[in-house]
């Protein structure tokens, strides 16, 4: 279960990078998938990197967190970042959005990222579990 839970971890920290850089370098094309239409242009179009360097920072947080070995300081920041992909879905659904693309893309997304953060809470918990003495009390 481990080994799943890295794998998943790393993933959920390379995926918003991706996404990012591809709002930072290309915000048009990465917007088609995002859930509203149409995406802003002039001056407004500056939203595009404004969620690139959000979506690239958070997942580099992660990765740094996990990379030094704090799984569950890594489970925390995730479980409150499940705030991003839960406050893309409304926004999505309050602007006319794809009800598919609010709950298939945004809602997923909150309830995987939420899944592995508790499994990383929980994993510490079962660790400190196991290694507390017989008949010790907490």
């Amino acid at each position: 279960m481990r080994r799943f839970v890295t794998v998943l971890t790393v993933l959920l920290g390379l995926f918003p990078i991706s996404f990012g850089l591809w709002f930072l370098f290309d915000g048009h094309s990465a917007a088609a998938g995002f859930g509203i239409d149409p995406w802003p242009t002039g001056t407004a179009a500056g939203y595009f990197p404004v969620k690139g360097i959000r979506d690239t920072v958070y997942g580099l947080i992660i990765l740094v967190l996990f990379a030094l070995g704090e799984r569950r300081a890594t489970g925390i920041v995730m479980a409150l970042a499940t705030l991003i992909p839960v406050t893309d879905m409304i926004v999505v659904l309050t602007h006319d959005g794809p009800v598919a693309t609010a709950l298939g893309v945004h809602g997923l997304t909150a309830v995987v990222v939420l899944f592995d953060a508790w499994l990383l809470l929980r994993e510490r918990s079962a660790v400190a579990a196991v290694a507390q003495p017989v008949g010790a009390h907490s």
